[in-house]
């Protein structure tokens, strides 16, 4: 996926951009039934993923994981805790890295 982020020669040329997103829920209410309604539609999983890392840019992968794991737990009530890692693929760097990432883990506040 290509975003732009913070130097000034990404926001022209875009960069790549790879998320990681481990939903936390019980899965038994919907592996006992075979019942959709009762776990997550993960192709919507993949559309708000990808909205937000095409959407508006940010200066921060730390900002970019951030909404993800918030939109996750705000849109989906049977999570209870959501993983995101967002790893930025060939960064600008001094050295020889293949990437670097920003991973999170947030839980739903009771």
């Amino acid at each position: 996926m290509l975003i732009t982020v913070f130097f000034p020669e990404e926001n022209k040329l875009g960069q790549r951009f790879i998320a990681d997103v481990v939903l936390e829920m019980n899965t038994r209410p919907a592996g006992t039934t075979d019942d959709l309604n009762k776990t997550v539609n993960y192709a919507k999983v993949y559309e708000l993923t990808k909205e937000i890392m095409e959407g508006e840019p940010v200066q921060l992968v730390e900002t970019l994981t951030e909404k993800i794991a918030e939109v996750m737990l705000d849109k989906f009530f049977v999570v209870r805790a959501v993983v995101v890692k967002v790893t930025k693929l060939n960064p600008p760097i001094r050295g020889h890295y293949d990437s670097v990432a920003v991973e999170i883990r947030r839980e739903r506040v009771k």
